[in-house]
């Protein structure tokens, strides 16, 4: 594979998606190479700045607190609808904007275990995210609950087969990540869906590291609950708002366990006693934040403006690139690739694994190459393709070469 600055000239030359960068805030810190770390934090809009501002100046500054019922009171379900109709297969009505992903993923834990009474296991695995784990052995311990673990590398990601083997008739849920934080593995979501299924339990799935770069198909796959962030490849913003997903069949029955007055089937009614609002919005609790709001209302808009399919076609491409270059100048210098090398088993970053991993990213980052380090000894190459560059991408890695070497 040809690797010289000329190759990648063509490539940026031929990226559909190349003209998307313009759209974005610019880097004004010149120190700063490559930013490879999108997939924690994605880079602002230049449209998210315009909409802050002229919220504050006509919405809030003049409409004031007539805003909330002329558009703010409505943004939760309008843009979750938008995002489940862009990212994440899912028809209206099933997706809202709310809370954070850990609020998120406790409320639809609790509603999933409450769904399949007299079933008393939540099973998850050891390579989970830390916030699921957590809160996994939370809710278990709060519900008096048993929790099974799967032992998995992840590099393979979660298999149907380990949760075939792990789950059985007492299997209440199973919480896991459709792509790995670390390796970038893909779960075949809905394979797993299906198995556990078969056996009586519900699934939730976290998105975190999947929606608004590749293509997730909720309603065909049957799922039960999703969550998921939207301050990484939807470039919402730091602490915006997360999204969770609950499937409509689940609607009549499903019941949340922080109950708040947005969430009331009349809000504004004060009532002695809490009713739940019909479908989705059942699962608000406080007051919606209007102003994270504004960052996934424009993130989602530019991802449907650019397409999902041509996002993960461009997430592919510059996993490929990471690889040839890895493999011809990193590995010879004591690297090994921690992602799958399979396309279709790999998300939207590559890991890189060196013995020397925590010390050498903070050389990195010091040196103007923006990568994620994750314990023990991986370097997360983050590929965010409405931001990063073929280009961007040679000229990091040739950095680390320097200065790995």
């Amino acid at each position: 594979m040809d690797l010289s600055p000329e190759a990648a000239k063509r490539l940026d030359t031929t990226d559909e998606l190349a003209a998307f960068r313009d759209r974005f805030v610019p880097i004004t810190d010149a120190s700063v190479i490559a930013y490879l770390d999108g997939n924690s934090l994605g880079r602002p809009l230049r449209a998210t700045a315009e909409r802050l501002q002229a919220l504050v100046a006509e919405e809030w500054g003049s409409r004031l607190i007539r805003s909330w019922e002329e558009r703010w009171l409505a943004l939760p379900e309008e843009i979750g609808d938008e995002l489940g109709r862009v990212a994440l297969g899912a028809a209206p009505g099933q997706t809202i904007v709310a809370d954070s992903t850990s609020v998120c993923l406790y409320k639809t834990l609790r509603a999933a275990v409450a769904l399949r009474p007299g079933r008393d296991e939540i099973v998850t695995d050891t390579a989970n995210f830390p916030t699921d784990r957590f809160l996994v052995e939370s809710v278990a311990a709060e519900l008096g609950l048993t929790l099974r673990w799967i032992e998995t590398d992840p590099l393979t990601g979660v298999r149907p087969e380990d949760v075939t083997a792990a789950t059985r008739r007492r299997t209440a849920a199973v919480v896991l990540s459709h792509v790995d934080y670390r390796s970038a593995a893909i779960a075949d979501l809905a394979a797993i869906t299906r198995e556990t299924h078969d056996r009586g339990g519900l699934v939730v799935w976290d998105l975190c590291h999947s929606a608004g770069v590749l293509p997730v198909e909720l309603d065909a796959a049957g799922a039960d609950f999703a969550v998921g962030c939207t301050y990484k490849f939807l470039n919402a913003g730091p602490g915006a708002p997360a999204f969770l997903y609950v499937n409509a069949r689940h609607h009549e029955a499903f019941g949340q366990p922080i109950t708040g007055w947005m969430g009331a089937a009349d809000t504004f009614a004060m009532a002695p006693r809490y009713e739940p609002a019909p479908g989705i919005r059942r699962a608000l609790s406080g007051t919606p934040p209007v102003l994270g709001m504004v960052g996934v209302q424009e993130g989602v808009a530019l991802l449907a403006e650019a397409g999902i399919d041509r996002v993960r076609a461009k997430a592919v491409a510059l996993g490929r690139w990471v690889l040839a270059l890895a493999d011809a100048w990193l590995v010879p210098l004591g690297f090994t690739i921690a992602s799958p090398r399979d396309d279709d088993r790999r998300g939207g970053h590559v890991t890189l694994r060196h013995p020397d991993a925590e010390r050498l990213s903070r050389v990195l980052i010091e040196n103007g190459v923006l990568i994620d380090f994750r314990r023990p000894d991986g370097i997360r190459i983050g590929l965010s393709p409405l931001t990063t560059g073929f280009a961007e991408v040679r000229q990091a890695m040739a950095r680390v070469r320097e200065l790995a070497g």
